[in-house]
């Protein structure tokens, strides 16, 4: 593909990026990349460098790699879609299930389940390994994970992640009885000392974080509590809440030792998401209803169903 234009200074990136605004194709980061990767040729000259400033009459070629075709094999899974239009959707994640593949998980990963359902209409930006993928929640974490379905909603979408502009509200079910109504949990997590798999509150090498909680309902040994996240660190809601001497009930990672653990895993649940639809700007705002899993755990620490009903 061949740009011929006369410009003002202009850095290459940006003209390149209000060039190509109406093909879905040509993200930000895509374009970046074509830049970095050396695809992209000024008055017939290599240009590597995102800010290199054009004036004057210039023409651009762009060379598009060939795309390698991904490893990953397409699954037939059912999958809970609680929203969809031509650009985004919304599942309510099973417990069980990772978001991507990665070692040890190469079959049954909701990015399988998606190429199963539509490869042609999943976003590339996160490359072959990830389409569609704008962010995780943990393989025994369940609730709502927003895919995008073109390279322009996932831009969008990754800033709005950045920007702190989608609200995200989780249910659990943490050990002992908090006290406090309401509470702001500001400590900053970063990797475990001894093990490389799970996170911990540190101030070495350590990222800020901060969980906003508000309790439901005090049960019989637990407490069911809702939380929203100002930051999005791996692990960070149960990080957060072991730390205060609350574990989330079941968590194979950070729950209690004397407990006896199920297969289900942490009683954690993704119920909220409000935010601007990424191509629309209109409100989006969605629930998803506790597994049954949860719940039943809920009524045999005396709760009734009224409890997670009215949240």
């Amino acid at each position: 593909m061949k740009l011929i234009a006369n410009v003002e200074k202009v850095r290459l990136d940006k003209y390149l990026v209000d060039a190509l605004a109406e093909s879905t194709e040509y993200s930000r980061s895509y374009i970046q990349t074509l830049i970095k990767d050396g695809n992209i040729k000024v008055n017939g000259n290599v240009e590597t460098k995102q800010n290199f400033n054009l004036i004057g009459d210039i023409e651009i070629e762009i060379t598009i790699p060939e795309v390698k075709s991904s490893t990953i094999n397409p699954e037939k899974i059912d999958l809970d879609i609680v929203y969809e239009d031509d650009d985004i959707l919304v599942v309510n994640k099973p417990n069980n299930m990772v978001v991507h593949p990665g070692a040890g998980n190469t079959e049954g990963t909701m990015v399988n389940a998606l190429l199963g359902r539509d490869a042609e209409f999943l976003s590339t930006i996160g490359g072959i390994e990830r389409p569609g993928i704008v962010h995780r929640i943990d393989k025994q974490t369940t609730g709502l994970l927003i895919v995008a379905k073109n390279d322009k909603s996932h831009q969008v979408l990754t800033e709005m992640l950045k920007n702190h502009e989608i609200y995200k509200e989780y249910v659990a079910l943490v050990w002992g009885e908090i006290k406090e109504d309401k509470g702001i949990i500001d400590a900053p997590i970063g990797r475990h000392q001894n093990d490389r798999k799970k996170m911990m509150v540190t101030s070495k090498n350590s990222k800020y974080a901060v969980t906003n909680f508000d309790v439901i309902k005090r049960l019989d040994k637990t407490t069911l509590v809702k939380c929203a996240i100002e930051t999005g660190r791996t692990h960070q809601i149960r990080v957060h809440f072991n730390f205060i001497k609350h574990p989330i009930v079941n968590d194979p990672a950070y729950g209690k030792l004397a407990e006896k653990q199920t297969d289900f895993g942490q009683m954690l649940h993704a119920y909220k998401l409000e935010f601007l639809h990424p191509i629309t700007k209109e409100m989006v705002k969605l629930k998803a209803e506790l597994p049954k899993e949860f719940t039943d755990k809920i009524l045999q620490e005396g709760g009734v169903e009224n409890d997670w009903k009215t949240i």
